[in-house]
């Protein structure tokens, strides 16, 4: 597609830049001198990684393309590049068009793929983005091509309206997209006939021939999972649910907590998907009857991050899910958990005891494997034995010694205990003290002078000590043995890219069950939503904690008849900050929303 109109020239995009205030004189200058050589280059250097004349796409070097290259300085902030996402933002506004950042989850895939050719989006950077009010809205760089325009409308029938996209979410969105519609269509058509879906639990089945089983090594399906896989990496999604319906298969992401649904498959490559990924974690492809657990181990971009697979039957077929281990993620600094600076104070005392038990508590999904990962990253050196006992081992590092809890051949959190004592351990982490025996275990290796790390599941510090005793455990060994219990859930942080304070008034919040002392207008923070956040106002999680250090007041309260609102009023008076309390810093200081606050901790008001 030539990019030779007049409102694309060099003059006048440099012209619209200058009066943004994103390049200055010199670098005009710069621009118009260096443009022919340095297009010429990029040129060839394209040619070269496109040497087949079938696969060259014709899109021809843009003056954007060049500016972005050249990495100028931005004159009304030297120390940002002038990117690509900024030229056409600036570009956008001066010639009155609407600029588009593409958020793969809201696209629908076939909307994307069948409106328009592959080598016609390629060859012309334009890719159409949804259906609005009797318009089709398509993304491209260029959209003075009104014959590109003409072509679209009359293939879809529709109005075409422009918007402005970079040249690089576009290309992501065609290479994703249209692989991914590739993979599933060619895979579709392969395993198509006339079979019966044995997810609908029915009476009636035909044996099919070797032929028509599905192959987890046929290259589409190969194709079609490591888009998956790229699309979830992408997204910082945490988990990756494929789920079977009656007709269909759908993918969904986990992205800061929320499911976002991302694909609708056809039903006939869910399976082969399945055995795909089935065969990448090692499990057995031929059983779908029982439930499996396995791991991939997997790289992109040089980053690395494991996987680890669950499969289930459910009433229409497998159902698999992947949770994304991300390294970045488990492992953290201690004081970028969320934890106030009284409490990491608190919180590195319990570690640093030489013996003792530390107990990390909350639901599933508090984020307790990341501080249990975090705490045991930051304990690690050359002259300490750090002995891990996990259901099952969530993320491999190589300064621990990790062992996974297999019961088919004896080894329980329990019984393992006893052959890890006589591996000389300074530090046991257990992944959860779930019964009498494996707590019993635990204030045994506490008492020989290891210090012990695990997990209990419970809504709050103080009743982690009523769980212990509920569990059989003498009351005169926790009160020997515990050092200090945290519990944690995670909340969602405001997106700093769109960050806003807005006025509410005190009793309004009174109102909805959170009492700040205040009934006139106080200045909060929300997230008005932006591209980078996907409109939903949040960017990442972060923890909020309570501390409860296991002092002699306490000591004196863990009896038989222990009440852990009594507990609970005694740590208070000595100084715990509650979740609630630790909430509520994290609300006034602006890094979450008052309905992050009232989901998380509604059941402690």
């Amino acid at each position: 597609m030539p990019i030779n109109s007049n409102k694309f020239s060099a003059d006048v995009v440099c012209k619209i830049l200058s009066n943004s205030g994103l390049i200055s004189e010199g670098q005009k200058k710069e621009i118009l001198l260096k443009k022919e050589p340095l297009k010429r280059k990029m040129e060839k250097a394209r040619a070269m990684k496109q040497p087949s004349s079938k696969q060259r796409f014709q899109t021809s070097i843009s003056i954007v393309d060049v500016i972005t290259a050249l990495n100028l300085e931005r004159a009304d902030n030297p120390s940002n590049v002038l990117d690509e996402e900024t030229i056409y933002q600036a570009l956008a506004k001066g010639w009155k068009i609407p600029f588009k950042k593409i958020d793969p989850l809201k696209l629908d895939l076939n909307l994307v793929t069948t409106t328009i050719p592959h080598t016609f989006a390629m060859n012309h950077m334009t890719v159409p983005l949804e259906k609005k009010d009797g318009y089709l809205i398509v993304a491209t760089i260029n959209p003075f091509n009104r014959e590109v325009m003409q072509d679209i409308a009359q293939a879809s029938h529709l109005k075409v309206r422009p918007v402005l996209s970079t040249r690089t979410d576009i290309l992501k969105l065609i290479n994703e997209f249209f692989g991914f519609k590739r993979s599933i269509t060619a895979a579709e058509n392969e395993f198509s006939g006339p079979t019966i879906d044995l997810g609908n639990l029915e009476q009636f089945v035909r044996l099919r021939s070797a032929e028509e089983m599905p192959s987890s090594t046929d290259q589409h399906i190969v194709n079609a999972v490591e888009h998956l896989f790229s699309s979830a990496f992408d997204q910082r999604a945490s988990d990756v649910h494929i789920e079977p319906k009656r007709d269909k298969s759908i993918v969904r992401l986990r992205i800061d907590g929320a499911l976002h649904t991302v694909y609708e498959l056809p039903k006939n490559v869910h399976s082969a998907i399945i055995s795909r990924v089935k065969n990448l974690a090692r499990l057995d492809m031929a059983e779908k009857r029982r439930p499996q657990d396995g791991r991939i181990k997997m790289e992109k971009e040089g980053i690395e991050a494991e996987i680890r697979v669950s499969s289930i039957p459910v009433a229409f077929g497998e159902k698999l899910v992947m949770r994304i281990m991300d390294p970045d993620v488990l492992f953290q600094d201690l004081e970028n958990l969320g934890f106030t600076s009284m409490d990491l104070v608190r919180y590195h005392q319990f570690i640093n005891m030489p013996h003792g038990i530390v107990l990390v508590c909350g639901p599933t999904g508090s984020g307790k494997s990341t501080t249990l990962y975090s705490t045991l990253r930051y304990l690690s050196s050359p002259d300490i034995n750090i002995t891990t006992v996990e259901d099952p081992i969530e993320m491999i590092h190589e300064d621990f010694n990790q062992i996974s809890v297999q019961p088919v051949v004896g080894i329980t959190f329990a019984s393992i205990l006893r052959n890890i004592l006589r591996q000389d351990p300074d530090i046991i982490m257990l992944g959860e003290m779930r019964d009498l025996e494996t707590a019993e275990n635990a204030v045994q290796a506490a008492l020989t002078g290891h210090l012990v790390l695990s997990t209990l599941h419970t809504n709050d510090a103080p009743s982690t000590i009523t769980r212990l005793l509920d569990l059989g455990t003498p009351s005169f060994l926790i009160q020997a043995t515990l050092v200090g219990i945290i519990a944690q859930r995670l909340v969602r942080k405001i997106c700093p890219h769109c960050k806003e304070p807005f006025e509410i008034k005190g009793s309004e919040l009174t109102s909805l069950g959170l009492d700040l002392g205040a009934d006139d207008e106080m200045e909060l923070h929300r997230g008005k939503g932006c591209f980078k956040c996907r409109n939903t106002g949040y960017l990442g999680r972060c923890g909020i904690y309570e501390v409860l250090p296991i002092t002699e007041a306490i000591k004196k309260n863990i009896v038989p008849e222990a009440d852990s609102v009594t507990v609970r009023d005694i740590a208070r008076r000595e100084g715990m900050i509650t979740m609630c309390e630790n909430a509520v810093q994290h609300l006034l200081e602006g890094v979450t929303t008052y309905e992050e606050f009232l989901r998380v901790t509604l059941e402690q008001l």
